[in-house]
């Protein structure tokens, strides 16, 4: 079943005296789990941080995230959406607002919280109401075309992630085709290609957190 796909129903929250609330997204398999727990590693030390995770009838992110221990487990809360997980970070956001604000009440000064999604298709996003910030993950197995496809999650997403570029030749995608499509559709947003196997600090993923968090914070 597919959520509200009309005009994001929420407003956008005051920012003062709260953290950054960056959503990362995307298909089932994209590696969204694998590049929230590269950026808690990476991020952690120098950012006061929490995630919350969503998926539909287990706490399988989150059990993900605390047996590789990226974060306290105290800062890793888990959403059951009981849904399709576009319903719960789009339409219907008051689980997630009650596990970001949770945790933005138990650790004092936070700057980041990252709500992960449960996997989705092109169709999802996130409210402006419940992220400020939105990574779409795509991965090269899912075919070149798929940039050129669309979905407000290519296309809108403050950060267009192309993933798993090591498994390119494998599959027969052609990273060219992507990056091309890539630019056509998002007319000027950023897009990053990346391989968490090979470059499993993402750096110019973390580079691109580390700017908006400081903008956000800051100005």
């Amino acid at each position: 079943m597919g959520g509200y796909h009309g005009p994001d129903q929420h407003h956008a929250a005051p920012k003062a005296g709260r953290p950054m609330r960056l959503g990362i997204g995307g298909p089932v398999g994209s590696g969204k789990t694998a590049l929230t727990a590269a950026l808690c590693k990476v991020l952690k030390d120098e950012l006061n941080l929490a995630v919350v995770t969503n998926d539909i009838y287990t706490t399988e992110d989150a059990d993900f995230l605390r047996r590789n221990a990226v974060l306290d487990d105290a800062r890793i809360m888990a959403v059951r959406t009981g849904c399709c997980p576009h319903t719960a970070i789009r339409d219907d956001i008051s689980a997630n607002l009650d596990a970001v604000e949770d945790l933005e009440e138990r650790h004092e000064n936070l700057e980041l919280v990252i709500v992960e999604s449960g996997g989705d298709n092109l169709t999802a996003t996130f409210s402006q109401g419940l992220v400020d910030k939105q990574i779409f993950v795509l991965d090269v197995s899912g075919g070149d075309k798929v940039p050129r496809k669309g979905g407000p999650g290519v296309t809108t997403s403050d950060l267009l992630v192309i993933n798993k570029t090591d498994l390119a030749p494998l599959v027969g995608a052609d990273l060219g085709v992507m990056d091309r499509d890539s630019a056509q559709v998002r007319e000027g947003r950023p897009v990053v290609f990346s391989s968490i196997r090979e470059e499993p600090d993402v750096p110019k993923i973390a580079d691109w957190v580390r700017t908006h968090v400081h903008e956000f914070l800051h100005h």
